[in-house]
């Protein structure tokens, strides 16, 4: 086996892109005291992070390799078979990168215990440590998240660990034909509408945008994190005499397939909420959205 390499993945802090803005601390301090802000406390949350890397680097064994790279720098960083992921950050960050990785596993690493929800960083910087330390690899027990993958006609493909959202790239609405399966009635069903977009959630994304979407319908059973099952919502559809509403929500098993046709002149396709790194699609072309092939190999 290869000598493994440490990624470490981090974004950059408030503080940093407050001294970019600013210039100076006296300038950042007075912008934070114009808003009720102190500086100081986000000069501790920068401090703490800056010590959870400190923490991550040093208990890296002598023999490993080791790259850092910046939340926005992911979609440009290559990525190797032999490499660990040690995500410092919010729960957040770890999808952010699941849609990079091919099977890598992944230590969700939380710089502030108890400020973030510890879904996805499950480890303080001082278990992650320890865990690094001992250098043995193949005693990394790993949970299998489901994702989500879409797929475009010409061969395009983004992944997600959260959701994948279809929509327009502005606040207009999304037009298109939406072809859902169905189990009472062969060959599914297909609708044309008018909407704000959808979303196709995992049991990871079911507590998050995909939850505030079933609460207000009625508090729909979502899936779990490792279930193979995915849930799917059209967003304020809209009834009139070319467009219907009646098609909204519904769950994909494994090896079911829901495919929307554009009828606009272009629509988004993007994941867990990284709007930048996004597919395009024009008019007349289909996507196709399932179960992704890939799992995140979480940490535990």
């Amino acid at each position: 086996m290869a000598t493994p390499r440490i990624v470490i993945v981090h974004r950059r802090t408030e503080l940093q892109e407050l001294l970019d803005r600013h210039a100076t601390r006296g300038q950042a301090e007075f912008f934070l005291s114009t808003r009720g802000r102190s500086l100081q406390d986000v000069q501790d949350r920068h401090d703490r992070l800056t010590s959870a890397l400190a923490a991550v680097r040093a208990s890296v064994p002598s023999d490993w390799r080791q790259a850092e790279v910046e939340r926005a720098d992911l979609s440009r960083f290559l990525l190797t078979d032999e490499d660990i992921i040690a995500v410092v950050g919010q729960d957040g960050l770890v999808a952010n990168v699941a849609k990079y990785l091919q099977g890598q596993p992944v230590i969700g690493i939380d710089p502030e215990p108890g400020a973030n929800p510890g879904v996805l960083v499950r480890h303080s910087p001082a278990a992650a440590a320890a865990l690094l330390a001992a250098g043995d690899v193949g005693r990394l027990r790993c949970l299998n998240l489901t994702t989500v993958t879409a797929t475009l006609d010409d061969g395009q493909q983004l992944s997600a660990l959260n959701e994948v959202f279809v929509g327009h790239a502005s606040h207009q609405s999304a037009k298109y034909t939406l072809s859902a399966p169905s189990f009472t009635q062969v060959g599914g069903q297909t609708e044309r509408q008018s909407s704000s977009g959808l979303i196709v959630s995992t049991g990871t994304g079911a507590t998050g945008w995909c939850a505030s979407i079933a609460l207000e319908r009625g508090g729909r059973a979502l899936p779990a994190p490792t279930d193979p099952r995915l849930a799917w919502f059209v967003r304020e559809a809209w009834p009139s005499p070319v467009t219907g509403a009646s098609l909204t929500e519904g769950v994909l098993e494994a090896g079911e397939v829901l495919r929307l046709t554009v009828a606009s002149d272009q629509l988004v396709v993007f994941g867990d909420g990284m709007e930048d790194d996004r597919l395009t699609a024009s008019w007349g072309q289909e996507i196709a959205m399932q179960l992704g092939q890939r799992p995140l190999r979480l940490v535990v």
